[in-house]
């Protein structure tokens, strides 16, 4: 195998992770390589990009990559702290015109990092890094819509005819991390028998958020009274909790980006499900795709346009 046969590699390289996939010319799966080696294990590791160095080098090894094989990356590593910085690109952008700001690895091979997106907006700033990825992985051409990306910072993206226009980032993966380990509410929450992550605890406090959205905080706190009191079970504590933190982000998002009712939600695995069961529950009209086969399928369209490999 040689890099004229038109091979390709694809890495997401995020905060804690690595995930690399090894593409023929017509764009199948060949081989993956994944691992925890993320962008803050890399960081530590070496000074001057040594790091991210040797452990692409590693699992390019494990794919079986030729010498010379051209490889494209999306995520942290194309931070400020990361391998070389990817700076933003500003909204609006196209999204098919990702591959356009590629930054170049001073590296032996080609080796380039897609950039992240920001909104340089004052009153509304934000910045994404690999879930523009994402976003160009589950939409077309001209696409006009609204795309969900859950996750410890979940993003709402407006898109119009194919242009990231507006987005907003909710804590809300972080928050109920922080919350359950670090405040009162750790003694209501009872991580080894909880109730069902979307049961009547989760629903309850969605509808509780959505129905008050401005009463968050003290909607907290009564998660740990009602327990006090005798009227809920600690049991319930996460799934309530959770129920509380998705449903605020919901009722935020719904009222940024009215009348939109349908939306693109990336994401997999029980977070996936909570989300799909929450949205369906305020009434919008979900189309569910792959957090990571989103990832792959954008870096593949990006590698397309980058060296005629088809997506």
């Amino acid at each position: 195998m040689t890099p004229a046969d038109n091979f390709f590699v694809l890495v997401d390289w995020g905060t804690s992770s690595f995930r690399g996939w090894l593409m023929s010319p017509d764009g199948a799966v060949l081989a993956e390589s994944r691992g925890g080696e993320g962008m803050l294990h890399c960081a530590a590791a070496g000074t001057g990009g040594t790091g991210f160095a040797a452990v692409l080098g590693d699992h390019l090894a494990r794919l079986g990559a030729a010498v010379g094989t051209p490889v494209l990356i999306c995520g942290m590593a194309g931070a400020r702290q990361g391998w070389v910085e990817a700076p933003y690109i500003k909204t609006p952008t196209r999204l098919e015109a990702l591959h356009e700001r590629a930054i170049r690895v001073d590296a032996p091979g080609d080796i380039r990092i897609l950039p992240g997106i920001a909104q340089a907006r004052a009153e509304a700033p934000d910045v994404m890094r690999g879930e523009e990825t994402q976003l160009l992985g589950v939409t077309d051409l001209g696409y006009t819509g609204l795309v969900c990306i859950p996750g410890t910072h979940s993003k709402w993206v407006r898109i119009d005819d194919g242009r990231v226009v507006a987005f907003s980032t909710y804590m809300t993966g972080e928050l109920f991390s922080t919350i359950g380990q670090h405040s009162i509410l750790t003694h209501a929450l009872d991580p080894a028998n909880p109730s069902p992550a979307d049961g009547a605890a989760f629903r309850e406090g969605l509808a509780r958020a959505l129905a008050e959205p401005t009463a968050l905080t003290a909607s907290l706190f009564r998660l740990r009274a009602a327990q006090l009191l005798g009227f809920e079970q600690r049991t319930d504590g996460s799934a309530r909790l959770s129920g509380l933190l998705i449903g605020s982000e919901l009722a935020d998002a719904a009222r940024q980006y009215a009348p939109l009712r349908s939306v693109r939600l990336i994401a997999a695995g029980a977070l996936g499900r909570l989300y799909a069961a929450a949205l369906g529950q305020h009434g919008f009209e979900v189309t569910q795709v792959d957090a990571e086969q989103a990832s792959r399928l954008g870096l593949a369209k990006a590698a397309g346009r980058l060296w005629g490999a088809k997506a």
